[in-house]
C-alpha cells in the first residue's frame, strides 16, 4: 500500500468517525498546547529577569557586609554582619583603578508627608552615582548634586507615584515634604519605570547617603553598588576591592562580592531548570491522550474486525495492516499537535498583548519536544492495537470473531 493510499484510506476514516477523530485531536491538542504555554511562563520569567538586571547597567559588582562563608548562606541580611560597610569603605573602594562608578545606598522606611496626606513608602539614602548605575532619570527638576555625596543636604528626589499622590496635578520642584521628623524640599522627580527588580521605582523616595545616615540614626550600608570600566577584569578587580577592605578592616576580608553575571547565570540555572520541570509535568497530558488513543484504537479494532479481515484476504500483510493503524494514530497525532501548537502561540501571543512588560514567549526547544513527545506516546499506546489488528485470522474476522 503506498503512502497516498494510506492517507485518503484513513482520511475516510476519520471522515466516517467524526466523534471518534475528534476526541483525539483535542486530547493531543491539548497536550501539546500545555507544554508550549507552561514552558512559555518560565522562559518568559528568565527573558524578565534578564532583562532586569540589564537595566541596572553593564557589569555591576553588589557588596555586601559579611562574609558567605562565615554565615554560612546567602549575602548577609541587612544590620546582620560583624562590622558595619561604611560610606568611607565605600569611597575607598571607589578608588579601586577599574571602578567607574560608585552607588552606596543606605536603605528603611519612612513616613513622607506633605500637608494632611502621608504615606509609609521605602526611603533610599545614597549618592548621584546611583542614578547612572541604576540608569534612572528625571521627569522634572534635578538628581542629587555632587555635594550631596559628602553633606547631609535636606533634599530629595521622589518616585512619580508619591508625588501624584502628595501633589496631584501641581509641580513638586521646590515644594517641602517631610520625611520622617525631617523637612526636605524637592529637587526633582523620577520619570515613570515601573518596577525594577521587585523595587517599584514610582513609590519610593531617594535622599542624601549622609541624611540618611541621620535619618536612620545608622553608619552601616545596606549594600555597595560598583559599575566597572569598560575592558576591566572582574577577577582582577574583586581581589582588589577586597585588599582595600582588608587594609581598612584590619586584615579581616568581611564583604561579599556578587557579580552581576553570576545573578543571572544563577537565575538562567533556576528558571531554567523550573522550565524544564514545568514541561515535563506537562508531557503528562500527551501520556493520558497516549492511552486515549490505544483505548479508541482497541475498540476501533474490534468494530472493523470484518474490515481487516477482508484485507488481509485480499493479500495485505499482518505488517501492512499494523502499519495502517500505526499510521492513523500518527496521522491523528501530527493534526492533534498542528492545532495545540497554533492555540497555544495564539494565546502566548494574545497574553503579550495584555501584559507587554512580561516577556511571555515558548523556549526554543519547546516545540520540537512537545510534537516528538506527543509522536512517541502516540506510536507508543498505538503498537498493541495495531498488533492485534495484525494478528487477526482474516477468516474469523470476516466471521465477527476476535482471535
Amino acid at each position: 500500500m503506498r503512502l497516498t493510499d494510506q492517507i485518503h484510506f484513513n482520511w475516510q476514516l476519520f471522515h466516517g468517525h467524526r466523534v471518534r477523530t475528534v476526541l483525539m485531536l483535542v486530547a493531543v491538542a491539548i497536550g501539546v498546547a500545555s507544554v508550549i504555554m507552561l514552558t512559555s511562563l518560565g522562559e518568559g520569567a528568565r527573558r524578565y529577569i534578564d532583562r532586569e538586571f540589564s537595566s541596572l547597567g553593564n557589569r555591576l559588582l553588589i557588596v555586601f557586609p559579611g562574609r558567605k562563608e562565615t554565615t554560612g548562606g546567602g549575602p548577609p541580611v541587612y544590620g546582620t554582619a560583624p562590622r558595619d560597610l561604611t560610606l568611607e569603605d565605600a569611597l575607598a573602594l571607589g578608588r579601586v583603578r577599574d571602578i567607574r562608578q560608585i552607588a552606596p545606598i543606605i536603605a528603611g522606611t519612612a513616613l513622607v508627608a506633605r500637608d494632611s496626606r502621608d504615606r509609609e513608602v521605602i526611603t533610599i539614602g545614597t549618592t548621584r552615582g546611583f542614578f547612572e548605575v541604576r540608569q534612572l532619570t528625571v521627569g522634572a527638576g534635578a538628581i542629587l548634586p555632587a555635594r550631596a555625596d559628602f553633606e547631609a543636604m535636606a533634599i530629595c528626589v521622589l518616585g512619580a507615584k508619591l508625588k501624584n499622590e502628595l501633589f496631584g496635578n501641581r509641580s513638586a520642584v521646590g515644594e517641602w515634604v517631610r520625611i520622617g521628623d525631617r523637612r526636605m524640599r524637592v529637587i526633582g522627580v523620577l520619570g515613570e519605570r515601573g518596577e525594577s527588580l521587585g523595587l517599584d521605582m514610582r513609590d519610593l523616595v531617594i535622599i542624601p547617603v549622609r541624611t540618611a545616615e541621620q535619618l536612620f540614626n545608622t553608619q552601616g550600608l545596606f549594600r555597595l553598588m560598583l559599575e566597572l570600566r569598560e575592558g576591566a577584569s572582574e577577577t582582577e578587580t574583586q581581589d582588589h576591592l577586597r585588599a582595600v577592605i582588608r587594609d581598612r578592616h584590619e586584615g579581616e576580608d568581611d564583604i561579599t562580592i556578587v557579580s552581576q553575571d553570576s545573578i543571572i547565570a544563577a537565575f538562567n540555572n533556576i528558571l531554567t531548570t523550573l522550565t524544564l520541570a514545568i514541561g515535563a509535568i506537562a508531557a503528562i497530558s500527551l501520556l493520558v491522550a497516549g492511552i486515549l488513543i490505544m483505548n479508541i484504537s482497541l475498540i476501533s479494532v474490534t468494530q472493523r474486525r470484518q474490515e481487516i479481515g477482508l484485507l488481509k484476504a485480499l493479500g495485505a500483510s499482518g505488517r501492512q495492516v499494523r502499519t495502517l493503524f500505526l499510521g492513523e494514530s500518527l496521522l491523528l497525532v501530527s493534526l492533534g499537535s498542528l492545532l495545540g501548537i497554533a492555540f497555544a502561540l495564539l494565546v502566548v501571543s494574545l497574553l503579550a498583548t495584555i501584559w507587554p512588560d512580561f516577556p511571555l514567549a515558548p523556549p526554543l526547544w519547546a516545540i520540537p519536544a512537545a510534537v516528538i513527545t506527543a509522536l512517541l506516546s502516540g506510536l507508543f499506546f498505538s503498537w498493541l492495537p495495531a498488533k492485534r489488528a495484525a494478528a487477526l485470522d482474516p477468516v474469523l474476522a470476516m466471521r465477527g470473531v476476535v482471535g
